[in-house]
C-alpha cells in the first residue's frame, strides 16, 4: 500500500509536509530543556542507550548522525570524523557550541535527501530521530547510499515490539511524560505533546526490520533495551557487494 502523502498525514511510514513542519517547530521549542526532560522521563536510561550506540563506533571512523539535535550524542564521541546533520538551524547552532566547530562538520538537511556523497560513512546513527522522518523508506534508502560497503546503520528510538507494549507506551507518554514536561517547562502547551503523538503512530520493530531489508540492508537486527523496554535498537549493514538495491522506481502507468 502506498504511503499517505497528504500534507497533514501521519502514519508508521512517515508524515505529510505540513505535519512534519509543525513537528520541527515543536522540536525546536524543546531546546532549552531537551536533556533535562529526556533524562527524567527515561529514568536516566537515555545516557546508557547513547553509550551502547557508541560501542559500535571505533576510532578514526567516518560517522554521520542524522537528526543530531543539540548535539547530545555527538559531543560524547572521541577520535572520530563526525558529521552532524539536522533539518533545524536552531538545533545545529546549539550543537556547534557543544560539539565544537573544530571537532565536526555541521550540515543542515533531511534524511530523505542527504546532501552527502555516496559511500562516505562507516557508521550512520539515528538517536530518537528515525521516528520523525517524513518518509522512512526514502530516508533509509539515502542512508544506504551514503554508507560505505560493510558500514552499519544504528538506530535508537522509542520501544514498540507489539500492540500491547504500544498501549503501555502511549499511557506512559500520555501521563508521566506530559506531567514532567509541564512541570519543567512551566507550560501546559509544552512541545512534548508531540512525542506522544509520533509514538502513537510509530510502527513495530518487525515492521521496520522488514522495511530495512526491502530497502537493501542485510543482517538486520532489532531488540528492546532492558530492564524497562522503553527504547529499541536496530543495527543493519550495507552489503559488501555492490549489487545492493535501493528503492525501486515506480512502474510507469
Amino acid at each position: 500500500m502506498a504511503r499517505d502523502e497528504t500534507p497533514n498525514s501521519l502514519d508508521r511510514d512517515g508524515m505529510g509536509q505540513a505535519t512534519w513542519k509543525e513537528l520541527m517547530a515543536n522540536l525546536e521549542a524543546t531546546i532549552p530543556v531537551y536533556d533535562k526532560v529526556n533524562s527524567i522521563v527515561t529514568l536516566g536510561q537515555d545516557k546508557r542507550w547513547r553509550k551502547n550506540v557508541a560501542t559500535f563506533i571505533q576510532p578514526n571512523m567516518d560517522v554521520l548522525e542524522i537528526g543530531c539535535g543539540p548535539g547530545t550524542f555527538s559531543e560524547s564521541l572521541q577520535d572520530v570524523n563526525i558529521t552532524c546533520l539536522d533539518p533545524s538551524e536552531e538545533m545545529l547552532a546549539v550543537a556547534r557550541k557543544r560539539v565544537g566547530k573544530e571537532n565536526a562538520i555541521f550540515v543542515q538537511g533531511v534524511a530523505e535527501d542527504l546532501p552527502l556523497a555516496d559511500n562516505s560513512f562507516d557508521r550512520v546513527c539515528c538517536l530518537f530521530s528515525f521516528r520523525d522522518f517524513h518518509d522512512k523508506a526514502k530516508g533509509l534508502s539515502e542512508i544506504l547510499r551514503v554508507l560505505k560497503p560493510g558500514g552499519l546503520l544504528i538506530i535508537c528510538d522509542a520501544g514498540k515490539s507489539n500492540a500491547l507494549q504500544g498501549l503501555m507506551g502511549r499511557i506512559w507518554m500520555g501521563t508521566v511524560v506530559q506531567w514532567v514536561a509541564r512541570i519543567v517547562t512551566k507550560d501546559k502547551n509544552h512541545p512534548w505533546k508531540w512525542l506522544a503523538k509520533t509514538y502513537t503512530h510509530f510502527g513495530t520493530i518487525s515492521h521496520y526490520k522488514k522495511m530495512m531489508r526491502e530497502v537493501g540492508f542485510s543482517e538486520v537486527k532489532g531488540r528492546l533495551y532492558w530492564p524497562f523496554f522503553m527504547a529499541e535498537r536496530f543495527v543493519a549493514k550495507k552489503p559488501e557487494s555492490p549489487d545492493y538495491h535501493c528503492l525501486p522506481e515506480s512502474p510507469a502507468g
